[in-house]
Formats: C-alpha cells, sequence, structure tokens
C-alpha cells in the first residue's frame, strides 16, 4: 500500500510543482513589492499574474493547486505510517 500512495505521490509532486512553485514565488513577491518596496502598481500586476488572471485561468488554476496540495499531504502523510494500525504483541500470562 505505501508503494501505491508513493507512487501517487511522485506522480502529482511531477505535476504540480511548477505551477505551486509559481503561485509560491509571485505571491512572496506581491509582498516584497508592496510591504517592503511600496510599489502599488507592481504588486497590482504580480497580483493578476499570480491569481492567473492575466492569463485568463482565474477560474481554474486555485481549484487545481488546491487539490494537489491536498493531494499531496493525504499521500504524503499516508506515506508516514502515522495512522497505520499498530499491532499489539499477545502477552503470555498465567494460565495460558
Amino acid at each position: 500500500m505505501k508503494n501505491t500512495f508513493r507512487k501517487y505521490h511522485r506522480l502529482i509532486a511531477t505535476l504540480f510543482c511548477l505551477p505551486l512553485l509559481f503561485t509560491a514565488v509571485t505571491g512572496i513577491s506581491i509582498a516584497i513589492a508592496d510591504t517592503w518596496l511600496h510599489q502599488q502598481e507592481l504588486a497590482a500586476f504580480l497580483i493578476t499574474v499570480h491569481t492567473f488572471q492575466i492569463f485568463k485561468l482565474d477560474a481554474i488554476v486555485p481549484v487545481l493547486n488546491g487539490l494537489s496540495l491536498i493531494g499531496l499531504v493525504a499521500t504524503g502523510l499516508s506515506m508516514t505510517g502515522l495512522f497505520a494500525k499498530r499491532h499489539q504483541p499477545k502477552r503470555i500470562g498465567k494460565g495460558s
């Protein structure tokens, strides 16, 4: 079962690494441009790029980013073994 989740995790990570990285970098750039550099025009442009409005994909990409993150978290957590059932050893006691 772990190998199956590892396969799906690798597939999701490969497919969505660039869109997720793009979203993270543009999000950080918005904060830097607006807060540190006080460049509201640049920040406004970066928001259109960050939300993919500039490419007319603003309704699709956030959903794909969210689903890919949920998939990565679910497959990643399942590989850690945190939710695996643990087998308790049988006790050897008196009278057994």
